[in-house]
């Protein structure tokens, strides 16, 4: 299908357009001319809500609603119905809300659907207040499958008739249609067509958003609509006769919530308890002391659909970032709350490293046995110690810890004046070298040239014993054994010298 003719949005002071708006003109059943509108979140979309509101509703009055979809990372197609907001109107008098039947309004729907299904991302839910609420589902039970999961706003599946049983208000409605008086209004006195009277209203508890729908129709009176017609009534009180047989909702297999205002003058809460319960996957949520328009209510009152929203989009649409399947063996994707339990799957991957970088250590360690081993073998090739010692510069920083631990603050002087002590010999090496490397190697020195005096004096032999225990940890207690030593062998140190003089 060719894309829509650009259409306009109505902007107010107190309900500016969304971003990514792009509103068009589609061509609905039999020619008619509806409005319809996209709006488009930042970076990838997590999939697409289908917004229907409800009788006399236009898409600005959900400006509000639709930037909490966008937030949440949806693509959101808004439309007005035919013969209401700006679509094309039925009769000449612009302000009867008439219908002629559900048929017209359904397949609406299916075209407005197909227009613009390549520009809506998968899955898709559908949201729809009233009226809009009523379509869907009625949509639904006819074959409409491409919905993940529908959340209905005070759906009108049943009518309140000021306290007639349906079937005296339908009683009413054929006489009317049989008088010819279906075009006309139900009530003698149809009304205003916006009341700005806050007080007396049904709709909202919330004085400024009631405020802003007025501002909206004030601005632009042809979003206008006035009471009902006798067909209208007719096509209601149908719709939702056929929505009542359990018969019609079982083939819904897909989750729907249905959220009910507690206070609701218009529509019937009991039907709507009673379709929960025919949906294979209904699920009912009431909403204390609420009016008829939940999503136009007060913060706490609209809040209890919006985590309702979020409990069922977390199910069937999850976040890009979330992994959509955790465990392969689960029924259903997991709900957004049951999604926390990952980063802990994620996290043991560092545990993962760390325990395959533990081996390095332990190999690491396993060469220098065989460098010392080459230090004693070539003892002379002094230059090349200090090039072991850096490589393995590291392991001796482990060394340190444990003589932190043992406090041997008196051990790492007594560590330098062997190095003064041996600068007499090694009158070769600059003495600025050697203090950086007796930190280190001077202590693998020692090992390697008190073995020599351990053939002379017994107390060598208790550093010969040290390193032999030392192997097995990997040669890291041969420099904690060679610092006690370091400093109870200071006279010692000092008679090497004396011999080489």
């Amino acid at each position: 299908m060719s894309e829509p003719a650009a259409a306009p949005l109505i902007a107010t002071p107190m309900a500016p357009i969304p971003p990514g708006a792009e509103a068009g003109w589609v061509t609905g059943a039999g020619g008619v001319r509806l409005r319809a509108a996209l709006f488009t979140p930042k970076g990838r979309a997590r999939g697409s809500i289908v917004l229907s509101g409800g009788r006399t509703e236009v898409i600005e009055k959900y400006f509000e609603v639709i930037r909490d979809f966008l937030e949440r990372g949806f693509v959101v197609l808004a439309h007005d119905w035919r013969g209401q907001g700006l679509s094309a109107r039925a009769l000449s008098d612009s302000l009867k809300g008439h219908a002629e039947g559900s048929k017209p309004f359904l397949d609406d729907f299916q075209i407005l659907l197909d227009t613009y299904r390549l520009r809506m991302p998968k899955p898709w839910v559908a949201v729809g207040h009233s009226m809009g609420g009523c379509l869907t589902l009625l949509a639904m039970t006819r074959g409409e499958h491409r919905f993940a999961g529908a959340i209905l706003s005070a759906p009108m599946l049943g009518v309140q008739m000021g306290g007639r049983s349906r079937a005296a208000a339908q009683a009413l409605v054929r006489v009317a249609k049989m008088a010819g008086r279906g075009k006309r209004y139900v009530l003698n006195d149809p009304g205003k067509p916006f009341d700005d009277v806050f007080e007396t209203n049904v709709l909202t508890h919330d004085r400024a958003r009631y405020a802003r729908s007025v501002a909206q129709l004030k601005a632009e009176p042809r979003l206008a609509l006035g009471a009902p017609t006798w067909n209208w009534l007719d096509f209601a009180l149908k719709a939702t006769a056929e929505l009542a047989r359990p018969e019609k909702l079982k083939p819904i297999i897909v989750p729907v919530i249905i959220v009910s205002a507690e206070e609701d003058k218009l529509v019937d809460n009991a039907a709507q308890q009673a379709a929960a319960r025919h949906l294979p996957q209904g699920k009912f949520v009431n909403v204390p002391g609420a009016y008829h328009e939940i999503l136009m209510e007060t913060d706490e009152m609209r809040n209890i659909f919006l985590r309702a929203f979020d409990a069922l989009t977390g199910r069937v649409a999850p976040k890009p970032a979330e992994p959509p399947k955790s465990n392969p063996n689960a029924p259903r994707p997991p709900l957004a709350a049951e999604a926390a339990p990952k980063p802990a799957n994620v996290g043991a991957f560092p545990t993962a490293v760390n325990s395959s970088a533990a081996p390095k250590p332990a190999a690491a360690a396993a060469k220098k046995p065989a460098r010392k081993a080459a230090a004693k073998k070539a003892p002379a090739k002094a230059a090349a110690k200090p090039g072991a010692a850096k490589s393995g510069s590291a392991k001796p920083a482990a060394v340190k810890k444990p003589a932190a631990a043992k406090k041997p603050a008196a051990a790492k002087k007594p560590a330098a004046k062997p190095a003064a002590a041996k600068k007499a010999p090694a009158a070769k090496k600059p003495a600025a070298a050697k203090p950086a490397a007796a930190k280190k190697p001077a202590t693998a020195k020692k090992p390697a040239a008190k073995p020599a005096a351990a053939k002379k004096a017994p107390a060598a032999k208790k550093p010969a014993a040290k390193p032999a225990a030392a192997k097995k940890p990997a040669a890291a207690k041969k420099p904690a054994a060679a610092k006690k030593p370091a400093a109870a062998k200071k006279p010692a140190a000092k008679k090497p010298p004396a011999k080489k003089a």
